[in-house]
């Protein structure tokens, strides 16, 4: 089993865009299908802050989306998906009710407001801007960390940051996964350099650090922000399986496990954790039952990957910044 770029884009038919300010200290990514795709969502998180997730959900008539977009801004950031609904409009792309063609752009937020930054600017106006330069943007390749929706992210210790990880199966089938990092709990052990999610990486990609030696007490001590309705970690899940909404559904609820495997602790009443699930359906399953089962289990390793990818990859942090500082900053660099 090999992957290529190690992002969500390795699924055959997806871009991702991103865009930030630098002086807000926030940002929108964009997750665009070349056409329309099967999506469903899985909501276990305390406080999210989501829209059209009904629609999408399994007692919604919406059977496909157009775009998902994950944002940075707290409820202004849920002025980003109009301004990704406007980009598609303009290409006529959307749900088709007669003449009139409507773009169904699910999304989902986090909350980055006390970060430091010009939060005057940082109201629904900059979300629709940044969200039309993130589809400008759109393409198969993009970095990580302190980009788009994770640019303002943070954890319990550390900065928080924009993720991926992509994995190809035998059978053909691949997953992949974008994640924007803003947990309440902590993704690395304790006070170490060391990621609970090490048990799953792949080719060093977080740093190869693995497991720490010696007793596990200090390193499983709990590290939380105490701030309610701060904190959240919201995630697309996206493969070129070919799978109805309700097996979209099974494949979002199986990768939130990837979150228990990254984050300590995870699912709080602090937190507001999505994660979408969407499907190109370009290639059938083998077995609706059997392949579905391991598609999800592939799809919560790569969500843990990605998970730790996002937080590694995190740059120095800005002047003026008022969150933890960035994984390389606080562990002299990278291993």
């Amino acid at each position: 089993m090999t992957h290529c770029r190690n992002l969500i884009t390795d699924v055959p038919g997806i871009a991702v865009g991103n865009a930030q300010d630098a002086l807000v200290y926030s940002g929108v990514s964009v997750v665009l299908p070349n056409r329309a795709a099967v999506a469903a969502v899985d909501v276990r998180g305390g406080g999210p802050g989501t829209r059209e997730t009904d629609a999408i959900g399994l007692s919604g008539t919406v059977e496909e989306i157009h775009a998902i977009v994950l944002s940075g801004g707290s409820a202004f950031g849920l002025a980003a998906a109009s301004g990704v609904q406007s980009y598609l409009a303009a290409q006529g792309i959307g749900f088709a009710v007669g003449e009139a063609r409507i773009p169904i752009v699910p999304q989902a937020i986090l909350f980055d407001l006390l970060n430091g930054g010009d939060k005057t600017a940082a109201g629904a106006a900059i979300y629709e801007r940044l969200a039309a330069e993130a589809c400008l943007r759109a393409g198969p390749n993009f970095e990580l960390g302190s980009i788009g929706a994770g640019f303002g992210a943070t954890t319990a210790t550390l900065r928080g940051g924009l993720g991926s990880a992509s994995q190809v199966l035998d059978d053909g089938l691949v997953v992949g996964a974008l994640v924007a990092v803003n947990a309440a709990g902590s993704v690395t052990m304790g006070s170490s350099r060391h990621f609970w999610a090490s048990p799953f990486e792949q080719n060093a990609e977080f740093g190869g650090s693995g497991l720490p030696v010696g007793p596990m007490d200090e390193t499983t001590s709990i590290r939380l922000k105490r701030l309610a309705g701060a904190s959240t970690t919201i995630a697309v899940i996206a493969t070129n399986g070919r799978l109805t909404k309700p097996q979209a559904h099974r494949l979002a609820v199986m990768a939130q496990t990837g979150m228990a495997r990254a984050i300590y602790p995870v699912h709080t009443p602090l937190d507001g954790d999505v994660v979408f699930a969407l499907a190109t359906g370009d290639a059938p399953l083998a077995d609706s039952v059997i392949a579905l089962a391991e598609l999800g289990a592939h799809a919560a390793n790569v969500l843990a990957r990605a998970i730790a990818r996002g937080v590694y990859a995190a740059a120095p942090c800005p002047q003026g910044w008022t969150g933890p500082p960035g994984y390389a900053t606080k562990f002299g660099g990278r291993s």
